[in-house]
């Protein structure tokens, strides 16, 4: 069942939703700000029974956006029921890089789950580039701070950064297909990896 709790954090009023699933979650910490990363995090959320949580700030004409470390506070319920259902995460932004237009650069610090995220955008969604060099990757996207959320579960997780043109289709948010498909097929991948598991071995 979807919940959502209203919560302030660097003074920003946000609002938080939670879909509840497995024990790989899907993380979209900008949804007012990166367009199409709130959507694509639902979508594959659902698609693979995923867990998901998004935050957005409804109403603000200039919506804020809150460096992720900042992100990571005690006083957000949801978020700390996320970090503890969740084992390893996948966290969606958007970059508008003019030279990589069509670059998506896998950050976090579980570099295997970034492999194998990277495979599957490779064989569904070739029209982009899954960057997963870390020394490709500009500094301020790499996502490894201790305290960026996708660091938080027990696995760690990816940080995908999303050229608009993977992100958006036309005016609307709305995810391009192959993206949603991608995602979903490493999502699925990772959820049925023993290592993703949130149970603990008997």
């Amino acid at each position: 069942m979807i919940r959502t709790e209203r919560v302030e954090i660097e003074g920003v009023p946000l609002l938080a939703t939670l879909l509840p699933g497995n024990g790989v979650g899907l993380l979209a910490l900008h949804g007012s700000n990166e367009g199409g990363t709130a959507e694509l995090a639902e979508q594959v959320a659902r698609r693979c029974r995923a867990t998901s949580l998004v935050f957005t700030q409804p109403g603000a004409r200039r919506p804020v956006h809150i460096p992720s470390p900042l992100m990571a506070v005690d006083h957000c319920a949801l978020l700390r029921e996320f970090l503890d259902a969740v084992s390893l995460t996948v966290s969606l932004h958007g970059h508008r890089r003019p030279h990589a237009p069509r670059s998506l650069f896998l950050g976090g610090r579980n570099r295997e789950a970034a492999q194998v995220l990277a495979g599957e955008l490779l064989a569904l969604a070739p029209r982009f580039r899954a960057v997963t060099d870390l020394e490709e990757v500009p500094a301020a996207l790499r996502g490894l701070h201790p305290r960026n959320p996708v660091n938080l579960t027990r696995l760690g997780g990816v940080q995908v950064e999303l050229p608009l043109l993977a992100r958006t289709t036309g005016p609307a948010d709305t995810p391009p297909q192959p993206v949603v498909d991608a995602l979903a097929a490493g999502v699925l991948r990772l959820a049925q990896s023993p290592a993703t598991s949130t149970q603990e071995p008997s």
